[in-house]
């Protein structure tokens, strides 16, 4: 180890965050950018987490937050707290996400989600015979996404791989959440049917 390469190891260790950042802009030097990820990369995470409510997805986000942190970094202003920057990139980035993904549950519900097409419907109820009355009402006990899942799947006869890539996420989750979709639907259904 040249007496450079230890300097810079001691100063990464010891420097503040903003220190960091300065010594990453003016050497290019990644071990600077390792040394935040290492400090605040379960932080974000866990903010991701806490913003998504998904854990998987927040894994993904959080690395999408550093690698644009890494092309953000000259943007950085001096006198700010690094952490609250960072903190803000999370958050609106994570809020966008969820903005899109709200976006397209929102305009696939507002297509018709609350349409009935019986002959697709039989699957999920296994009768002929389907009250529309009825199901309109049990279909609002949904959430958004749910409903724009049955939709998808039962009204537009979409396939779990289309599915997926309208919610960006993959074809098993799909499965899942279409399982709970159509039981819960399901459910609402018979309780309509039997108690009105």
């Amino acid at each position: 180890m040249t007496d450079q390469t230890a300097h810079t190891f001691i100063v990464s260790h010891t420097a503040s965050d903003e220190e960091l950042v300065r010594l990453f802009i003016e050497t290019g030097d990644n071990r600077h950018f390792e040394k935040l990820y290492e400090r605040y990369a379960y932080k974000v995470y866990k903010k991701c987490r806490t913003l998504t409510g998904d854990s998987s997805k927040a894994e993904d986000i959080t690395q999408d937050v550093f690698l644009k942190l890494m092309f953000k970094m000259n943007t950085f202003k001096k006198g700010a707290k690094f952490s609250t920057w960072l903190f803000t990139i999370t958050h609106n980035h994570c809020r966008d996400l969820v903005r899109i993904s709200k976006r397209r549950v929102v305009l696939v519900n507002e297509a018709g989600a609350d349409l009935v097409d019986e002959s697709d419907l039989h699957n999920i109820f296994g009768t002929d015979e389907i009250d529309t009355g009825k199901f309109k009402i049990a279909i609002t006990q949904l959430s958004l996404e749910e409903k724009a899942i049955i939709y998808l799947k039962y009204l537009e006869n979409k396939t779990i791989r289309d599915i997926a890539d309208i919610f960006d996420t993959t074809e098993s989750a799909v499965k899942m959440r279409l399982m709970r979709s159509r039981e819960k639907l399901r459910k609402q259904y018979l309780h309509m049917i039997l108690f009105g």
